[in-house]
């Protein structure tokens, strides 16, 4: 009997400390400090690594809690975060949080901080809704796998323009662009031998070009001397303006001997016409119509 008894003392002395051990971290740990409540809206986004209890930070200082994270039962979507601020702590409007790790224990913290390009005045009430916003790690995890499926796409493509028909067509455009080039250095060196001789043929050019200027320096003198007054030009002016005149007293000329002509065989019709006119003179000329002694012919039978 005197084991049990002292068996029951030791245990019961055992339970009344472990009580009393709870009791002393519970008054320990008792938290006096007032709080607002405010909730996270990550919409569509993951909270992967949060936690309940983990740390709210605003622009790096510690003021609360991560207190219980739930589905918006509205919007499966959305994810809501329910974090415990000092009320020592008043937030501004233009509040937004992103999730943070810290250090190399990976552990996920809510970072606060404000957004400068929508600065509004005024302070956030108690329960109040809070935006989000993609952590920046988030936001370079997405954009490497756009990126790297982007890739997936372009090698993909690649694939599908190397085949087989389309090597064989960039084959005969790698031949012809040899030949091409092949074509150019030929002309490259005919260009160079064209150039060697070029020099040359300035000389040529050059030599030509001071014969050309004596031979219209030469001519410029002729010219010079074919003007002048009493020249070869001046008296072939002066015997075409005498010609003109000859030719002019050569054709009255003409015109008088056509009209001696003609008034010639006038005369020579008239004799054998009229033989005794030579002697007798012009015979008168026969009356007209209307005139005495004029008879119309008489008709043809």
């Amino acid at each position: 009997m005197e084991n049990r008894a002292h068996a029951f003392a030791a245990g019961l002395f055992v339970l009344l400390l472990g009580v009393a051990a709870v009791m002393a971290v519970k008054w320990l740990s008792r938290d006096n400090i007032n709080h607002n409540h405010y909730f996270l809206i990550s919409a569509g986004g993951s909270v992967s690594g949060l936690n309940p209890e983990a740390s709210v930070r605003y622009r790096g200082v510690n003021i609360g809690k991560v207190e219980e994270i739930y589905f918006d039962k509205e919007n499966i979507r959305n994810i809501i975060v329910r974090i415990a601020v000092s009320s020592h702590v008043t937030l501004p409007k233009n509040i937004y949080a992103q999730l943070a790790s810290q250090g190399i224990t990976g552990l996920t913290y809510v970072e606060l901080n404000d957004d400068v390009s929508e600065a509004g005045a005024g302070y956030l009430e108690n329960e109040a809704h809070i935006f989000l916003r993609s952590s920046l790690i988030k936001t370079l995890s997405d954009s490497l796998e756009e990126i790297l499926k982007n890739s997936n796409t372009v090698i993909k493509q690649i694939n599908n323009l190397l085949n087989k028909k389309n090597q064989a067509h960039i084959g005969k455009i790698l031949s012809h662009l040899e030949q091409t080039v092949q074509h150019y250095d030929k002309l490259t060196e005919e260009l160079q031998n064209g150039l060697q001789a070029l020099p040359q043929l300035t000389g040529e050019f050059t030599s030509t070009f001071r014969q050309t200027r004596q031979v219209m320096e030469n001519t410029s003198q002729v010219l010079q001397k074919l003007n002048q007054q009493q020249g070869l030009i001046d008296n072939l002016t002066q015997g075409s303006l005498e010609m003109a005149h000859t030719l002019d007293s050569l054709n009255e000329t003409g015109q008088a001997v056509t009209q001696s002509t003609r008034k010639l065989n006038q005369l020579l019709n008239l004799l054998e016409a009229h033989p005794q006119s030579l002697v007798f003179g012009k015979p008168p000329a026969l009356p007209g119509p209307g005139e005495p002694g004029f008879t119309p012919p008489q008709p043809i039978k």
